[in-house]
């Protein structure tokens, strides 16, 4: 089975750098992994569209590297893609809308092996990560499930408010904090201002590293991390694909159409 670097990184306290993609592009991944800088990839399947095929394709792309994936999932059919993706070769999730402690539980149960041991809900599937079917059911096959780092957006009020219970949860790695989500949950959609909502984030990560679980932040320039890194965070996502390209044009495309 494939080593995931993520998992090393959080098992010898180092840092991370990750960017996020929208789309599924085989060539778009292979430059982002070209350039060397990015520790994994997070594929955002809760926006994107994709195919179970491209899922694949992403993960062979992947195994060119030393990057891995990470899938942020639906709330709705989170044990489907969660576990598909797994089987692709994306060996991380990030789990969108978790509410409390209880919805937690069931996030690493989807992603943790089915047996006495493990108390997942993750059975033996011949999937390209296991061989086929050749790894399927190991030893190594379960400790690939276990290698899985699972993360939560934190990102709707009563998330917020049993917060230290959801990272009290036993196999939860990572939280991300989600302001947009936040601030409609609480009823003022997109009406929290900046030193509000960075209160209100601060005080998840916080306590995720007052439990041992590692925040990670989401960020648009380096210039954004210094505050973050005092607080104690050490992983970072910084930009999205589709993003990154309006910014280039805007700037870019825009110097040029002042000149004319």
């Amino acid at each position: 089975m494939r080593p995931n670097k993520l998992r090393q990184l959080l098992n010898e306290g180092k840092s991370s750098v990750a960017t996020h993609v929208m789309t599924t592009s085989p060539d778009v991944l292979e430059m982002i992994c070209k350039t060397g800088l990015i520790d994994y990839v997070e594929f955002v399947a809760e926006y994107g569209p994709y195919s179970l095929d491209s899922l694949d394709h992403f993960g062979r792309v992947l195994e060119l590297y030393d990057v891995s994936g990470m899938v942020k999932v639906d709330r709705e059919n989170r044990g489907f893609v969660a576990q598909r993706a797994i089987g692709s070769g994306l060996q991380n999730i990030l789990f969108s809308d978790a509410h409390d402690a209880a919805e937690a539980e069931e996030c690493v149960a989807i992603v943790r092996a089915e047996s006495p041991q493990t108390g997942g809900t993750f059975g033996s599937a011949d999937r390209r990560f296991a061989g086929y079917g050749m790894e399927s059911g190991s030893p190594e096959y379960v400790q690939a499930l276990e290698d899985s780092v699972v993360a939560l957006m934190i990102e709707k009020e009563s998330a917020v408010k049993d917060i230290e219970a959801i990272v009290s949860v036993p196999g939860i790695d990572m939280v991300v904090f989600g302001g947009n989500d936040y601030s409609m949950s609480v009823g003022r959609p997109r009406g929290i201002s900046t030193e509000e909502m960075a209160e209100v984030r601060d005080h998840v990560f916080k306590t995720a590293l007052s439990k041992g679980v590692q925040p990670r932040a989401e960020i648009n320039h380096p210039d954004q991390a210094p505050p973050l890194i005092e607080l104690g965070v050490s992983h970072f996502a910084i930009g999205t694909d589709l993003w990154m390209i309006k910014m280039w044009l805007d700037e870019r495309a825009g110097g040029l159409r002042k000149m004319l």
